[in-house]
């Protein structure tokens, strides 16, 4: 073909799933929605099967799985279809675009695969169940599980590496809403006769294997069920399997109908309406199902619902209305109190480092783009973050017991979550930013716009305050005689140690949204600097090289201290770690942190340094 009719394509355009401007308001919403409900759901049930010795059955370890695989693969779909509803041309770079295509056929093989392994699991309780706990052991849930992971990773590196040869013509508008397989093969230039052969063999097996491992295992439990000669018998086994059957059936049917349709009559406008139900509905509907109609779930649930009230009728003996609490500080050392209070008056190095920063990006017009934008909220958030922890750990240094009310505890709380919540938010905005600055830089201003970075910074704050009242809010616990809170300040875990009352619904709380608060943000700063790192060794030269490093150095350093720090004081194991260890190594996720970023920004960026001189000599004129 002459090369006049393909080019190096280095993008897409996703026609996403309507052309129709009145729809993409509601259509945003609506799908919003979706996937508010897809995460809260399938985050809900891993949660609950984690959390909930009741369910540490193989049953519902596959569940978990099942679980974890839609809210993936949702993920991997919604977010980038949501953009195309509030943007005008829904820009996707070819490497983001591939590796959509990668993440999507891995988490879709798997799903195929974990209900035939779901389906394998009814057949062994139902047909043999005095072997179930040898043959369904955990050695053997874990290899399966690892096995389904295993296809999806082989289909996934097999179809997106025969995709990486194909050449792309000049027309890159994927008539779809995200990259798949067929839309994408439409627009090759090159043969795809190698792409249509691994797409045939691959989808015999991954579509023929499950099925046929699906219905071999339900005609063995129809069959014993229909040896159960009471009729009681066999609505309890049906029912037991009732669950499976729906989830299989509408993830099938929804593929069947979206793939199996004649070619004179299926067009890709009613593709694109199928695909929505098996990429965006069944991952939302899933969770749903299992909590509706399954009764070990309900009964869990119902007992997470009522335990709470159960609970209030204690014996009063045991616990009180707290009214104060008393925090033991860092240490119980006299003589190391008075060296302590004036080291940790280094809080006035972080005031006076974060409002310096933000009021030199305030007042220099040079920085005022969204990366200093995001800067000056990330200066905001580590200055308010310190005044709330430091000022009442220095009153401890200089009294004999530091009383602290139950009331300002709770404040102490909310706001130290509000602003830890928001950091990590912050973090991954600026990550963001860096990617889009750097691997679309002609695009930059377009998609960082004041509007976009105003909203991103609105999420950030939402995200903390939302955190922090659903955490505050349940914290309205029993506590022991004993007031004396083991930490400098207001923490959940030392506070939920001196619960009398149950603290089940915190825990579940606690690991619900501390996954969504650290995967999310670790997920995005990751992927965006996998992306600004493919880009960088692209450069030939080794000075572009290392000016691109150099750029997000700062960022990358302040993302290092900020998540090394937090881990190595949340992620030591229970036989290292104490709480005097703990509390030496949150005072400098809490503190030191606070205090670097200004200095990290400043010392590190030329920009900065840059306005700083500016500024200086702007002062010495006058």
């Amino acid at each position: 073909m002459a090369t006049g009719n393909h080019s190096i394509v280095t993008e897409f355009i996703l026609a996403g799933l309507t052309e129709k401007p009145e729809l993409q308001l509601l259509l945003f919403l609506f799908f919003l929605g979706v996937y508010v409900v897809t995460v809260m759901g399938n985050l809900g049930m891993i949660t609950l099967i984690g959390l909930s010795s009741h369910l540490h059955t193989p049953m519902y370890y596959f569940l978990s799985s099942l679980s974890f695989i839609d809210l993936c693969y949702s993920t991997v779909i919604i977010p980038k279809m949501l953009v195309n509803f509030v943007t005008e041309k829904n820009i996707i770079a070819y490497p983001e675009c591939m590796t959509q295509l990668y993440f999507f056929i891995f988490f879709i093989i798997s799903e195929g695969h974990i209900l035939a392994v779901m389906a394998y699991d009814r057949y062994v309780a139902i047909c043999k169940p005095l072997l179930y706990n040898v043959t369904m052991s955990y050695q053997v849930c874990s290899w399966l599980v690892v096995e389904v992971y295993m296809m999806g990773l082989i289909g996934a590196t097999v179809h997106t590496g025969c995709m990486l040869t194909v050449v792309f013509c000049k027309d890159k508008i994927i008539n779809h809403y995200f990259c798949d397989l067929f839309p994408l093969l439409e627009l090759s230039c090159s043969s795809t006769y190698i792409n249509e052969l691994v797409l045939l063999c691959l989808s015999a097996f991954n579509i023929l294997a499950p099925t046929l491992a699906i219905f071999g295992s339900y005609v063995s439990i129809i069959a014993s069920i229909l040896r159960i000669h009471s009729t009681e018998g066999r609505s309890k086994v049906f029912s037991t399997c009732s669950s499976h059957i729906l989830a299989v059936t509408i993830f099938y049917g929804s593929a069947a109908f979206m793939y199996l349709q004649p070619s004179n009559v299926s067009s890709m406008e009613q593709s694109k309406v199928s695909s929505v139900f098996y990429t965006t509905i069944v991952p939302m509907l899933n969770p749903l199902i299992y909590s509706i109609r399954n009764k070990d779930v309900k009964v869990v649930l119902n007992k997470i619902i009522e335990k709470k009230p159960a609970e209030r009728i204690m014996d009063h003996r045991n616990h009180s209305s707290v009214t104060e609490f008393i925090l033991s500080g860092l240490t119980e050392l006299p003589e190391l109190q008075l060296p302590l209070f004036l080291l940790f008056r280094i809080y006035m190095v972080t005031v006076v480092g974060n409002v310096g920063m933000i009021t030199l990006i305030g007042i220099s017009s040079y920085l005022h783009t969204p990366t200093y934008y995001f800067l000056s909220s990330l200066s905001f958030i580590d200055l308010c973050q310190s005044t709330v922890i430091t000022a009442k750990m220095l009153v401890k240094f200089v009294t004999e017991k530091n009383f602290i009310s139950y009331t300002e505890c709770m404040t102490q709380l909310y706001l130290f979550l509000v602003f830890a919540i928001a950091e990590i938010h912050m973090l991954a905005a600026m990550a963001y930013d860096c990617y889009v600055a750097f691997c679309n830089p002609l695009l930059y201003n377009v998609i960082m716009s004041y509007h976009i970075c105003f909203w991103l910074t609105v999420g950030v704050y939402t995200l903390g305050i939302i955190g922090s009242t659903i955490h505050t809010g349940f914290m309205q616990l029993f506590f022991s005689k004993a007031n004396l809170v083991n930490h400098y300040f207001c923490d959940l875990f030392p506070l939920l140690q001196l619960a009398c009352s149950s603290i089940y619904i915190n825990e579940l709380l606690v690991l619900g949204l501390s996954a969504f608060n650290i995967l999310t943000p670790a997920l995005s700063i990751f992927a965006s600097y996998s992306f600004i790192i493919r880009s960088i060794l692209h450069i030939r030269s080794t000075e572009g090289r290392s000016k691109g490093f150099s750029t997000y150095s700062s960022h990358i350093s302040a993302v290092t201290i900020f998540y090394g720090s937090a881990a190595f004081m949340y992620l030591q194991p229970s036989n290292v770690s104490s709480m005097d260890q703990s509390k030496v190594s949150s005072v400098f996720c809490t503190i030191i942190v606070s205090m670097l970023n200004p200095m990290i920004y400043s010392l590190r960026n030329k920009d900065v340094k840059f306005a700083q001189k500016k500024i200086l000599e702007s002062r010495a004129c006058s």
